[in-house]
């Protein structure tokens, strides 16, 4: 029954994310539209951001489903990782957006153009009701996948930028002010860089195999040294396999060899209980034949 719930989940979250990328896509061809027949910088700007957003969804939910393929002989630790792989592509995409708007912003500078107010407060209108909707969509995912939590932070600033472009629509309406369609990409642009370097270490450091967050070396061995009949441990190493899950390797001295099956089981339950380690592999060694090896 638990497996059936699972999947359930799982295909509602599927069918969620593709209305969301549907619905991103149709915002994304109205904003470029509206930006050439207004002439408005931000809401090209915040086309861009939302095309980014729907490509994100898309790379997101093609992830989840090869997230989803049982372990093989090519992968024997599963292919879940996809979706850090996945967030990566999204965030660098979104470094190079970002870039992207912060060049063009620069370049309006020199070569200002008449906007028209209103379409730009219609568009953006429109895809703020948009941006809302996918954020909603995508918002109880988002706990679960840095993935999805990724796409979630890009809907809630692209509201927010959507804001931003409303109040810049009207101040060119009220007093002709057409410097704030660039000061406004450049908080846009700014916005996006500001997300991308908040994940993209996080990232990077599941795909290094770096120590998962929250755990120490030096907490892991004096938690495995404490266990009764383990006297060293060295040759640890701990990553994570995917985002909830961690691993551990390591060699384990231990006083007599007839107690393996105990000081194993004992380590394991302690690992798992205090550093959420659940796959470990342990390679066991007699106190005397260290000792004679070193």
């Amino acid at each position: 029954m638990s497996h059936d719930h699972h999947h359930d989940l799982e295909t509602i979250g599927d069918q969620r994310l593709l209305i969301a990328i549907a619905i991103n896509m149709l915002l994304t061809l109205a904003q470029v539209i509206g930006g050439i027949i207004s002439g408005s910088l931000a809401l090209i700007a915040d086309a861009l951001h939302n095309f980014s957003d729907a490509a994100s969804l898309l790379i997101a939910w093609v992830a989840r489903r090869v997230g989803r393929q049982p372990a093989d002989h090519f992968k024997t630790f599963g292919y879940k990782r996809a979706e850090v792989i996945a967030a990566l592509i999204n965030l660098v995409t979104l470094v190079l957006v970002g870039f992207y708007l912060i060049y063009e912003a620069l370049w309006r500078i020199y070569e200002p153009q008449i906007i028209e107010g209103w379409t730009v407060i219609i568009v953006a209108g429109v895809a703020l009701v948009i941006d809302i909707a996918t954020a909603t969509l995508t918002y109880s995912m988002s706990k679960q996948s840095i993935n999805i939590r990724a796409a979630f932070l890009h809907n809630v600033s692209d509201a927010l930028a959507s804001v931003g472009v409303i109040v810049a629509g009207t101040v060119i309406l009220l007093y002709g002010w057409y410097w704030t369609d660039t000061a406004l990409t450049l908080l846009i642009a700014g916005y996006v860089l500001y997300q991308a370097a908040t994940l993209l270490p996080k990232t990077i450091h599941i795909l290094m195999e770096g120590t998962p967050e929250g755990i120490t070396i030096k907490e892991v061995i004096g938690l495995m040294e404490s266990v009764q009949g383990v006297s060293n441990v060295h040759h640890l190493h701990i990553w994570q396999i995917d985002e909830h899950k961690n691993a551990l390797e390591a060699h384990v001295v231990i006083t007599d060899f007839s107690d393996t099956e105990q000081i194993k089981a004992a380590l394991k339950a302690a690992l798992e209980c205090e550093f959420s380690i659940a796959h470990s592999t342990l390679e066991f060694e007699v106190e005397h034949c260290c000792k004679v090896c070193c």
